[in-house]
């Protein structure tokens, strides 16, 4: 496919797209890239708000905010610090503030609307992951983005992460001769899982399932480090303990009567921010943050796997558990002369002992924490010697990845990016395409093919432009 062909039919080039980013104006003496987001949540509020502003006030300024929540919003602009105009109509945002990048941290099913009008309107836009939440606004956004000449930006921040990047490192050095197969599996405790069920996560009209809101992640980290993508997928899922799977449940922790009874009790009154932020203001929208587990609307899966198909060869097992009585991650890459394995949060394998019920909120911290301790990789060769690789272990911000995706969006566009850590639109589609396409393959009893859902073609190397 000739370059320019690959550019028309994806809306990618990523290295290009991102470099012509409004952000490169900000240099000494040039006005500040103005920046407008709409969905003033937790995430939003904080690591693309305040954070944003604390980092990089220098160079950008909040010219805008927006929400469904009259209260969240005046609220989040407090807490934030700035003092810009809020909103409840994105529309009268665009046009009142003309911002030069919108940031959108809604509810994932709507992230399409918002993506799509900023687009049209003239902005560049950064997006939470997952960019979309089916094939068809996925099609749509990629259909803008190319009609537009406005680039979207996909907040992939666990590329960045030093212990993956160290992965990609020893991938891109061929270390272990080319990789044939992959196991992957994630677990979220009862506590950081738990809470996916007590949000609106836990309806697939907003969230998609968790394997197009969580999963997006893990299988974005596995296109990244595999470098191909996706061309077929089968999966199973059930709901299998949340939910309906209990023999009692009430209308939210706060007013339950089974506190006392209930492992998964949540006092959502011990956080003062959340108190603000959602209970303050739920007379607006009526969205219950502490709400019931066991509430029978509840359609997502708690429990699933997923088999990938690459277009290089490569085939991946994957699973996701929210249940586990710890969280972490193991992963091994199986080579022809060798196997990576790599993993974090396994009790067993190290040293220190950390909070289960505390471990999210420090994974979400942007506090640094120089633990003095190693993630670790494993690196073994066929008939060979094992070789342990010690990565200095980094646990708050995504494990570093949170300022490094920051500092590339906003302090320094054009900073060297050999790995092609940068998300665009292509990666965003390609990611959450595979937790559509496996839960189409829960819903239908087969197996579904990325091709059947865009118009984009799966290419054996992504490294293409």
């Amino acid at each position: 496919m000739k370059r320019r062909d690959f550019l028309t039919t994806t809306g990618a080039a990523v290295a290009a797209s991102l470099l012509a980013s409004p952000l490169q104006a900000a240099v000494a003496g040039a006005p500040k890239t103005r920046l407008a987001m709409v969905g003033t949540g937790s995430r939003g509020n904080g690591f693309w708000g305040k954070r944003v502003l604390n980092e990089y006030g220098d160079i950008v300024e909040f010219v805008g905010l927006c929400d469904i929540n009259p209260g969240r919003v005046e609220y989040a602009k407090k807490s934030i610090g700035v003092n810009c105009p809020t909103f409840t109509n994105f529309d009268e945002m665009l046009v009142k503030t003309k911002p030069d990048m919108v940031i959108v941290t809604t509810v994932d099913a709507t992230h399409d609307q918002f993506i799509i009008k900023a687009l049209e309107f003239g902005c560049n836009v950064l997006t939470e992951k997952p960019m979309t939440t089916d094939e068809l606004k996925c099609q749509a956004i990629l259909d803008a983005e190319r009609r537009t000449g406005k680039k979207v930006i996909v907040g992939f921040n666990y590329r960045y992460a030093t212990q993956v990047s160290k992965i990609k490192e020893l991938l891109a050095a061929n270390r272990v001769g080319q990789i044939t197969s992959v196991d992957f599996h994630w677990y979220l405790n009862t506590y950081h899982g738990a809470d996916y069920f007590r949000r609106w996560h836990g309806h697939r009209d907003k969230s998609g399932t968790l394997l197009v809101h969580k999963s997006t992640h893990h299988f974005d980290l596995l296109n990244w480090l595999i470098d191909s993508d996706p061309v077929e997928v089968s999966a199973y899922g059930s709901l299998d303990h949340y939910g309906k799977n209990n023999s009692f449940r009430g209308p939210n922790c706060r007013a339950c009567g089974y506190r006392e009874k209930c492992k998964f009790y949540y006092d959502i009154t011990k956080n003062k921010e959340y108190m603000q932020l959602y209970v303050a203001n739920e007379k607006y929208d009526g969205y219950i943050r502490d709400n019931c587990l066991w509430r029978e609307e509840i359609d997502i899966f708690d429990k699933m796997a997923v088999q990938i198909k690459y277009a290089n060869g490569v085939q991946v097992s994957y699973s996701l558990t929210t249940y586990s009585p710890y969280e972490g991650w193991t992963i091994a890459f199986n080579g022809r002369d060798g196997r990576i394995d790599s993993w974090e949060g396994i009790p067993w394998r190290q040293a220190e002992i950390v909070s289960q019920a505390e471990l999210h909120a420090r994974e979400m911290s942007q506090k640094k924490e120089a633990t003095g301790l190693y993630d670790e990789i494993m690196v073994s060769d066929n008939f060979g010697k094992y070789e342990l690789v010690k990565v200095p272990r980094v646990r708050a911000g995504h494990g570093g990845g949170d300022a490094r995706l920051q500092d590339k969006i906003f302090r320094n566009p054009n900073m060297e990016d050999p790995y092609k850590h940068s998300a665009g639109t292509r990666d965003g589609a390609m990611s959450c395409l595979i937790g559509v396409a496996a839960r189409k393959s829960i819903d239908e009893n087969r197996i579904i093919r990325i091709e059947e859902l865009t118009d984009i073609k799966p290419h054996p190397t992504r490294g293409i432009i």
